[in-house]
């Protein structure tokens, strides 16, 4: 008999019934696609960043306070000594090596080119490496310093051993133009590419690295090396292990060891190389934290507002339909069906439409979310089994919430008033 009602409900109301699970419908795919966003978009976040620098610096340093890593504190000191440049690829042997997606040696040399002081700047710019692993790495300042604007000429080699490129302000200062030759040291190179970058690269003259070490007698030396990696935005425990590892329990070390905590890389860093220093960049990581919070929240408001207006549409549409039927429902009341069983029947037959619209909403929010990571991240956003239940839960929660209003009516039903005549 319940069934026979439902069944008779659906078949007798279907425009009802499809307007409700439409409803639905379209609140559950912005919900999908927002909940599904949230939860893949702290990568997409880290990548856009990636593009705009290295977040770790290495340095030579004697001892390593990890501390630092969150300090506001500027350095109150100059770094000296240097770096083996056959230890730059160990940061790749690291547990997070893959979160490290780029990375280059520095070996800054200073000079005077006509009576004026310049900064040469030796690099990889897009060095094919071996690591010890025997797996290659193809690394260099091309991608870790994408923003770079080549205002004319192009990229120089590793392997052009006479060709330098200058920044924008250094080519004014020179009056030089690409295809010119420029002295330094008493070597001329030729001027490859003249570069804009927005900074104190734009006064500094770039050349490989091989070059600047023969030119300062530094051989297989580097002053310090930028990282570009990918990292999990900071929490309590992040910044606990920031101030002292050794403060952590065995528990807490494994979580914080294996996660990719700016902290945690920092750490393994300079277990690989105890002669350095290793520092976050604190306004990259900073931000990254930052702008993921404030992304994540704007994505759980869309979320509990695309539920809200499906809550009150079914609130209406529901509502609609008991008054609609208040002549039945007083009828059932008369001849003995408790308040419970009616609104039970009614919250079953709600809640059918609202599944057959939940399901054709998720999918429709994957493609949606799909939609979003091209559109925003240039990448495709995976679906996560974790919203599955999330979205059952508030699916749920807003059919009941949507009903609520309809319930009372039910309950306000009075036989012989429905009935009267």
């Amino acid at each position: 008999m319940f069934f026979q009602m439902i069944k008779g409900a659906f078949s007798r109301q279907k425009g009802k019934f499809l307007t409700i699970a439409l409803t639905v419908c379209l609140g559950v795919s912005v919900a999908t696609a927002m909940l599904n966003a949230m939860f893949d978009v702290g990568d997409k976040v880290n990548q856009e960043l990636r593009a705009y620098g290295a977040n770790i610096v290495v340095r030579p340093r004697s001892s390593a306070i990890l501390s630092d890593v969150y300090s506001d504190e500027k350095e109150s000191e100059e770094f000296s000594g240097f770096i083996s440049e056959n230890d730059v690829l160990k940061v790749k042997t690291i547990f997070w090596a893959n979160n490290i997606v780029d990375f280059a040696p520095f070996l800054p040399v200073d000079t005077t080119i006509n009576e004026e002081k310049f900064r040469l700047v030796g690099t990889w710019f897009n060095k094919t490496m071996e690591l010890p692993t025997g797996d290659e790495v193809i690394t260099g300042i091309i991608n870790l310093k994408s923003w770079w604007h080549i205002d004319d000429g192009e990229w120089i080699s590793d392997d052009s051993a006479k060709e330098v490129m200058l920044g924008s302000d250094a080519a004014k200062k020179l009056k030089l133009k690409t295809g010119d030759y420029v002295e330094i040291e008493g070597e001329k190179y030729l001027v490859k590419a003249i570069f804009s970058a927005g900074g104190n690269e734009d006064s500094e003259i770039y050349m490989p690295l091989k070059t600047a070490q023969k030119i300062s007698g530094n051989f297989d030396k580097v002053s310090y090396i930028d990282l570009s990696a990918l990292t999990t935005p900071a929490n309590d425990l992040a910044r606990k292990a920031a101030k002292d590892p050794e403060n952590l329990s065995i528990d807490e070390r494994e979580v914080w060891y294996c996660t990719a905590y700016i902290s945690s890389i920092v750490f393994q860093i300079e277990e690989a190389l105890p002669s350095v220093r290793a520092k976050a960049v604190l306004q990259i990581s900073e931000s990254e934290g930052s702008v993921l919070n404030k992304i994540q929240l704007l994505m759980l408001l869309l979320t509990v507002l695309a539920l809200a207006c499906s809550a009150l549409g079914v609130s209406n549409l529901v509502t609609s339909y008991v008054m609609e039927k208040r002549v039945e429902f007083g009828l059932l009341k008369a001849i003995g069906a408790l308040d419970t069983e009616i609104i039970f029947m009614v919250l079953t037959q709600v809640m059918i439409a609202a599944a057959l619209g939940s399901l054709v909403g998720y999918f429709a929010g994957l493609q949606l979310a799909s939609l979003i990571g091209h559109i925003v991240f240039s990448a495709n956003i995976e679906p996560n089994i974790l919203a599955v239940p999330i979205l059952v839960f508030l699916v749920i929660i807003t059919v009941v919430l949507g009903s609520v209003p309809a319930m009372k009516v039910l309950l306000s039903t009075r036989p012989a008033v429905t009935l009267h005549g």
